[in-house]
């Protein structure tokens, strides 16, 4: 795969010219072209319809220039000239509403995942918009792209070790420092981390690492990753098992978070907490109906296995509730509900601090990562009541599945000075301009913005 520098070049490199013209003003544009040129566009019918391109011959048959129709509902649909266009090098000409979404729109275009061998078709390359912070893009890209290729693979090559590699490689690239709790010395501290994951060969795990001044504002990042989900001894149907590599979304999001602000070198105390597990099944599998004592002391009743990722967060978000952050985030792909109410594209949040909800959906809806808020609505704490413990991690009423979801996690967190919950798919079931079918980050460049407009 071709390195992101090599696919956004610096605004100095010289390129093939591509004017960009809205439909909405293709009549007035096209009264302004040479008679050639007019000539030209009309035999082939281009009338500037959204992605449709027309590319011009110059006196020797070589390509003159391009003709791009805008789609004005999608700031990544001009992305797709990466692969529509012939390898070359591309300057955007036109009047473009938001250059710096074209052009990260242009690099995530660009991905394909390539770890089995199989050929990354080439791709054309862009010259940086003028006026375009090229850093804070390939920024932005690539981290999407570190996501991708995390979610991408498959559990076999990406299992609490390798997942563990991937968090050391980060931390070690930025001189952060790490620290890994494994296997049996989880019982005493995180006793659901390691119920959840007992039943797999492969050892769960909690990942830690920190990094920046220790004054600065505290920001903490906790990831949900179970690397496989069999759904345990409530064991899931093959379909609902097809996807489940990518049931680690929530850790491979909050690592690209954690990179775009390491990159950036923000002024903050950064914490990433990752729960890594397989949620297997053997002899000593945990059970429904089992009762766990979290590490918050709070018990937790098994009424589904299939309900893992909360009672791994719960014992992770104790501990990095602990710490009293300024702001403590979780990402999880964390229930089905969640698409049923929004779809696989719209992530929910939650969170009680006004000004924080609506930071992030502002964010959201500027950098073109679009979230929208539920609520933590407390009366559906009823709906995981339990008889013998302090609640129960599913309940049975099959109502308001990721609210009460996120109303569980809310359990664990008390001191914190901000709290949000991302419900992410961390998935593109279909293919869209910027968005390749397979694993994707989602509310990971809305978070940061946030971050980035509180620290700077």
């Amino acid at each position: 795969m071709a390195d992101l520098a090599d696919i956004l070049l610096a605004a100095t490199v010289r390129g093939t010219p591509v004017t960009v013209i809205a439909g909405a003003h293709w009549e007035k544009k096209r009264r302004e072209l040479p008679p050639d040129l007019r000539a030209w566009a009309d035999v082939n019918g281009f009338k500037a319809q959204p992605g449709r391109i027309l590319v011009v011959p110059g006196p020797k048959g070589a390509m003159q220039q391009v003709l791009a129709g805008e789609d004005p509902s999608d700031p990544f649909a001009l992305g797709r000239l990466s692969r529509s266009l012939p390898p070359g090098s591309y300057c955007i000409g036109g009047s473009v509403e938001q250059p710096d979404l074209l052009a990260l729109g242009w690099c995530l275009e660009s991905y394909s995942f390539g770890r089995y061998g199989k050929a990354s078709p080439p791709v054309a390359r862009l010259v940086c918009p003028k006026g375009v912070d090229r850093d804070a893009v390939l920024r932005a890209a690539r981290a999407s792209w570190m996501v991708r290729d995390l979610v991408n693979t498959p559990a076999s090559d990406m299992g609490p070790d390798e997942l563990e590699q991937a968090a050391r490689v980060l931390a070690r690239s930025h001189r952060a420092r790490v620290s890994v709790i494994s296997g049996k010395a989880l019982e005493r501290g995180f006793p659901m981390i390691h119920a959840v994951g007992k039943a797999s060969p492969r050892a769960p795990r909690l990942i830690d690492f920190t990094w920046g001044p220790a004054g600065a504002p505290r920001i903490t990042l906790v990831g949900k990753g179970v690397c496989f989900d069999t759904g345990g001894l409530d064991i899931k149907p093959p379909s609902g098992m097809a996807q489940m590599k990518k049931d680690m979304g929530g850790a491979a999001t909050v690592l690209g978070l954690a990179q775009m602000i390491m990159a950036a070198k923000l002024r903050v105390r950064l914490r990433v907490l990752i729960p890594a597990v397989e949620n297997a099944i053997a002899g000593n599998a945990f059970r429904p109906g089992d009762v766990l004592k979290s590490r918050k002391g709070i018990t937790v009743e098994i009424g589904n296995t299939d309900a893992e990722g909360r009672l791994v967060l719960g014992d992770a978000l104790a501990l990095a509730d602990e710490d009293t952050p300024d702001l403590l985030v979780d990402m999880a792909t964390l229930t089905g509900a969640a698409r049923v109410a929004l779809g696989p594209d719209l992530p929910p949040f939650y969170t009680d601090d006004e000004g924080l909800a609506e930071a992030i959906t502002a964010a959201g809806r500027d950098v073109y990562d679009p979230v929208w808020r539920l609520p933590f609505w407390q009366p559906y704490n009823r709906l995981f009541e339990s008889s013998v413990a302090d609640m129960n991690n599913a309940g049975d009423s099959g109502f308001a599945g990721s609210i009460t979801a996120a109303l569980f996690l809310k359990r664990f967190v008390e001191n914190a000075k901000a709290y949000v919950h991302f419900d992410i798919f961390a998935w593109a079931p279909a293919p869209r301009p910027g968005r390749p079918k397979g694993g994707e980050a989602q509310a990971m460049r809305a978070v940061f913005e946030v971050i980035r407009q509180r620290v700077t």
